[in-house]
């Protein structure tokens, strides 16, 4: 049975000013961040290439994150009651931020062997449907663990429509699916593939200003998604292994899972401004 910070077996729901103004910050950028990379790609549609289709999977993930805010905002400033619909937002939120997390993963590895084996990759025919095979696969394995997991966050376990109940802990093989297969493997792939780029651009003798560029790109890519996404996850095994005492919505942990998360959401404005500017310098 859920219990809130009283003991109480009622839920409590107190707004949230600051959290409900942080999402609504997200979500203004977020839509015009990603609504002008979207109409960007519809206006370019006739000349796609393999990376143009793996952007395209990113920024619809990313839009489709920010076209739900609107519900977790509304939740902090006023709370949702805990329906299935509870149970679906956060199966969206976390679905398109680890489609976002898995198409960035995409985008490095392509990104790399593009610059590490160029005649390779100019004489490949099928790199088109190759990219749409990869995009289909992140979001049919992401669905199938939504599935899989579907118990975990029904409205029962649920303490707001955002947030489980303390006292019911998570499964910890889906805990150890989203942080090594969620965060853990695409972060030492990103940071290997950066830095071989970084390495290789850097050692060429003639260095054009556009792969100079490339290579700042390349490091502040890197960079956000260290940022972004590693404090969310260091607080998502944190909160796992805590002991939960009766004002645990009080705790500096709880506070930190809550912040991070906003952290992470708010990567979906740096997305679309940040790979527009690498598709533009090296893929054009």
């Amino acid at each position: 049975m859920c219990k809130n910070a009283t003991n109480q077996t009622d839920p409590y729901c107190s707004d949230s000013i600051l959290e409900g103004s942080g999402y609504s910050l997200v979500f203004l950028l977020g839509l015009v961040v990603n609504g002008a990379a979207l109409r960007a790609f519809v206006a370019m549609r006739a000349s796609w290439t393999d990376t143009h289709i793996y952007m395209l999977n990113l920024s619809l993930a990313d839009f489709t994150l920010v076209l739900f805010l609107p519900f977790r905002i509304y939740d902090a400033f006023f709370c949702l009651p805990k329906t299935l619909l509870c149970t679906f937002l956060i199966f969206i939120h976390y679905i398109n931020m680890y489609a976002s997390i898995l198409t960035t993963t995409a985008i490095s590895v392509h990104r790399y062997l593009t610059i590490r084996f160029p005649l390779q990759a100019r004489s490949w025919k099928k790199k088109k449907e190759a990219a749409v095979a990869v995009c289909l696969f992140i979001w049919v394995v992401l669905v199938l663990i939504v599935v899989v997991f579907h118990e975990d966050n029904l409205p029962e376990k649920l303490w707001t429509c955002y947030e489980r109940c303390k006292n019911i802990r998570i499964r910890p093989q889906f805990t150890f699916l989203l942080f090594s297969v969620g965060y853990l493997a695409p972060l030492l792939t990103i940071v290997f593939c950066s830095s071989r780029i970084i390495c290789i651009l850097g050692k060429e003798q003639n260095k054009s200003e556009g792969k100079k560029s490339t290579v700042g790109i390349v490091k502040a890519n890197m960079i956000v998604f260290l940022v972004c996404y590693t404090p969310f996850h260091i607080a998502i095994i944190v909160n796992f292994f805590l002991s939960v005492p009766s004002n645990w919505k009080y705790l500096p942990a709880h506070v930190f899972l809550q912040v991070s998360d906003w952290i992470a959401s708010a990567n979906c404005c740096f997305d679309s401004i940040s790979y527009y500017f690498l598709l533009r310098n090296f893929y054009t």
